[in-house]
């Protein structure tokens, strides 16, 4: 996702640091991703994909959901729950490409993969369940903002395997940039999000990684 440094500009500092994180650290600067979106990509490469997003977001509650629990921020509720009712949606197609998909190919190392993608959950729930004023939200927004690139790959998988893609209902970047603003009351809750928003992508580049790895394991057995 291509991020707007005009609008970050104009909004202030708080949407500029978030929106820099999501355009260097995200999804879309990984090559992993990239090259899952390509029309040459073996089929076994995009299930495995697919499978691993939705081990990590596909169930139900998800960082969205805690956050709306967690995120001690009133002015943080309405975008939250529309978020969190746009992800329904999302877990929904996540759980249709995973049937259309198939089983996951054969990859060595599939116990210390389960294991780590199983750490990265506990990891995702723990930010989005934390005390700490701005981290929960930070953690949500970023996971909307990056989620614009994962459905880039999504969306090819879904082309390869007969599924039509869903129109998806998550906050626009205007309403997000809008939302980060105004919630970055202190130094504090500005680096509290932005440090939620930093290991949310984290995260999601360390599941690149991974696959990346199981793709090149699978191509020298």
């Amino acid at each position: 996702m291509a991020f707007d440094s005009a609008l970050g500009q104009r909004i202030g500092g708080s949407w500029g640091t978030i929106a820099t994180l999501a355009s260097v650290d995200g999804t879309a600067t990984h090559p992993m991703p990239r090259a899952l979106s390509g029309p040459t990509v073996a089929v076994r490469d995009l299930t495995d994909a697919v499978h691993a997003l939705c081990w990590l977001h596909g169930r139900h509650p998800g960082v969205i959901d805690h956050a709306v629990v967690h995120s001690h921020q009133p002015a943080a509720r309405d975008w939250l729950e529309s978020a969190a009712a746009a992800f329904i949606e999302e877990r929904t197609y996540l759980a249709r490409l995973t049937a259309a998909a198939g089983p996951l190919p054969s990859t060595p190392g599939q116990a210390e993969s389960e294991a780590a993608v199983a750490g990265q959950r506990h990891a995702l729930d723990m930010l989005a369940q934390s005390d700490r004023t701005g981290c929960a939200t930070g953690a949500a927004i970023a996971l909307v903002l990056d989620w614009a690139a994962v459905r880039v790959m999504l969306d090819a998988a879904a082309r390869r395997f007969g599924v039509t893609p869903p129109v998806s209902s998550l906050p626009d970047e205007m309403e997000t940039a809008s939302l980060v603003s105004a919630l970055a009351e202190t130094p504090a809750i500005e680096r509290a999000m932005a440090f939620g928003a930093q290991q949310i992508l984290a995260q999601h580049r360390g599941l690149w990684d991974l696959l990346e790895a199981r793709a090149s394991a699978r191509n020298h057995q």
